[in-house]
């Protein structure tokens, strides 16, 4: 099991960050553009407990993955967990915490996951798999301090 944690201020209220990341489309503007991603079915609607929501994405040499995550807890303007159900991992649990603090909210992303194939899944994690979770969890900072910089 491995375990990865990001966290990010930004200078937007509860509610701006809620709307934003409670909404399974703009998960596409904060996800590097050579992951392939695209949402295939479940995005429709605003985030609620077990909503299921399938993508394709090409993480490795352009490789297409499919990927489905069931939403599983829902605290509205606080947290919601995703799972996979279907994809790339033997487990992928990831908890988005969003709390106040005196400058904005601060989100927090926690993320537990294995890798299947045994040792060659270790020796791939270590090789290029954590690495990979690290730069996609970057892209993320960097696109969401793009988006909610403050104006002049």
């Amino acid at each position: 099991m491995h375990q990865y944690t990001a966290k990010q201020e930004l200078p937007i209220s509860i509610d701006e960050a809620w709307v934003f990341l409670s909404d399974p489309k703009n998960l596409k503007r904060i996800t590097p553009d050579y992951m392939g991603f695209d949402i295939l079915s479940g995005a429709e609607r605003k985030m609620f407990p077990g909503q299921i929501i399938q993508y394709r994405l090409t993480p490795v040499l352009g490789i297409p993955v499919r990927w489905v995550t069931e939403i599983t807890h829902v605290e509205e303007g606080a947290y919601f967990v995703d799972e996979q159900r279907f994809g790339p991992y033997s487990l992928w649990h990831h908890k988005h915490f969003i709390y106040p603090t005196k400058n904005g909210v601060m989100m927090e992303d926690v993320v537990d996951y294995k890798i299947p194939f045994g040792l060659l899944g270790k020796l791939a994690h270590f090789l290029f798999v954590k690495y990979k979770v690290k730069q996609i969890f970057d892209y993320r900072e960097r696109a969401l301090h793009e988006i909610f910089k403050p104006s002049k």
